[in-house]
């Protein structure tokens, strides 16, 4: 299979796809899901509106208003079967019907990370390697932190010969498995690939030359192997910065060398430096997320510095002042990225979480109320939500947050254990003894020491 533009696919497939396409600026989610199902079933690689179909899929399934756990949970035992049977359609050599099957499956749940990989799997065989990266594209928005979607990405941008693209997926994974020698290698090839591309060496590797012989000069070989040890010396830093200095030099307008440069010298502890690169990298690029992000990084690291320098000679009002200027920081940091990316739920829950640890409730509230729209942070913010609501003395709502976290939840983490404590706690609180020995009963019969849980459920038993 190839990918098939819009100019190439049957007048009936094109029709539909524009209605499709009406259908979903409308917002009418449940029409253009089918017209474009029909679409990718009838040319499966009209990516075009793959893309359009994933958009209106993932918009109806965060629009739904009922319990999300419940949905998520049923909806995957009921996939079950479904997924087996892709899975084994997959293995048996037939990828484009793994792929018509799990398409299915992507229209009750376009984010399940197990869908989108069995997809991507199967699009990569079917010859769709661009319909596998546009849906872990999707993916890598919702789960950027999982080194599974960034390794898949990395393996179709280069298999796609997308070197740039390939190189900046390998260097997140060694940031994510820093000692990991297949992550560090594939960073290095792509690294190679990417100069190869650039400077016009791919007739060499056509003639058998390896990626050593094709990066002739020695001193960017021993760059890239300072850049990939797990422990760099102050040598390897020092001509590391050299070698982004002079990137910067010949491509100053690419941003990525100044938040690397920034990163060493972050790791330098030469902040001010660090932090006047990333100021003529926000100059470069006003209004990336990315780089305000770095940038409060860097100042934070820098407190940290700073208060760790005056507790070693024993200066710990020093200490203090420094770390009551890091949380002002902080706190004033959120509230001006949060006004300026206001679609950050991350952000959101960062500020809603400052806001409850200074006893602002309403404002914490608030913020975390559009938080827990986000998959990531939902039980999170939901916790956070129930302890404003008690430190409210409102505890009725309380409770109510706090068993939506729980049920969120799904193992019993230190994460549950805090949620479900915390419910015991408010229903004590509003004299429903029993009520919460059923929530203090569940961590003890996991975890006997978390806590005061021992003294807790036996003080329950000795008043019955």
């Amino acid at each position: 299979m190839a990918e098939v533009t819009i100019e190439h696919v049957p007048p009936r497939v094109r029709d539909t796809f524009n209605k499709g396409f009406i259908a979903l600026e409308r917002g009418n989610l449940d029409y253009a899901i089918d017209l474009l199902s029909t679409c990718v079933e009838t040319v499966p690689g009209f990516l075009q509106a793959r893309k359009f179909l994933r958009a209106a899929e993932i918009q109806q399934f965060k629009g739904k208003k009922s319990n999300a756990f419940f949905n998520k949970l049923t909806s995957g035992m009921s996939s079950m079967p479904g997924y087996l049977s892709a899975m084994a359609t997959l293995k048996a050599g037939k990828a484009d019907q793994a792929m018509e099957s799990v398409e299915k499956l992507l229209r009750i749940d376009p984010l399940n990370l197990r869908y989108i990989m069995l997809f991507s799997e199967a699009a990569a065989a079917a010859g769709l390697p661009e319909a596998a990266l546009l849906t872990l594209e999707v993916a890598k928005e919702h789960y950027p932190d999982d080194a599974d979607v960034v390794e898949w990405l990395g393996n179709l941008y280069t298999e796609t010969n997308q070197p740039k693209e390939a190189r900046e997926c390998f260097e997140r994974l060694c940031e994510m498995r820093p000692h990991n020698p297949a992550a560090i290698k594939a960073l290095k090839d792509a690294t190679a690939r990417e100069s190869m591309a650039k400077d016009g060496w791919a007739q060499v590797a056509k003639d058998g030359g390896s990626y050593r012989d094709i990066i002739k000069d020695a001193k960017e070989t021993e760059l890239l192997e300072q850049e990939n040890k797990a422990v760099k010396s102050e040598k390897d830093i020092d001509s590391l910065i050299a070698d982004a200095q002079a990137k910067i030099q010949s491509e100053p307008e690419n941003i990525n060398y100044f938040r690397q440069l920034a990163r060493l010298y972050v790791q330098k502890k030469a902040f001010p430096d660090a932090i006047a690169t990333l100021d003529k990298a926000v100059k470069l690029a006003p209004g990336d997320p990315e780089l305000d992000a770095a940038m409060a990084g860097t100042r934070v690291a820098e407190f940290d510095d700073q208060i760790a320098k005056y507790k070693n000679v024993g200066d710990n009002i020093g200490a203090e002042a420094r770390e009551t200027a890091r949380q002002q920081y902080i706190f004033d940091d959120l509230n001006d990225r949060v006004k300026r990316y206001p679609n950050d739920l991350k952000l959101r829950y960062e500020f809603g979480v400052m806001l409850y640890q200074n006893e602002y409730m309403n404002e914490a509230i608030q913020q975390l109320q559009m938080a827990q729209r986000s998959p990531k942070h939902r039980a999170e913010a939901l916790y956070y939500l129930g302890m404003c609501f008690r430190q409210k003395k409102q505890y009725d709502m309380a409770v109510e947050q706090l068993e939506k976290s729980a049920s969120e939840l799904t193992s019993m983490d230190d994460t549950k254990k805090d949620v479900l404590y915390a419910i015991g706690e408010t229903l004590d609180l509003m004299g429903h003894p029993e009520k919460a020995a059923t929530y203090y009963k569940q961590i003890y019969q996991v975890d006997i020491g978390y806590k005061d849980i021992a003294q807790k459920v036996e003080r329950g038993y000795a008043k019955a």
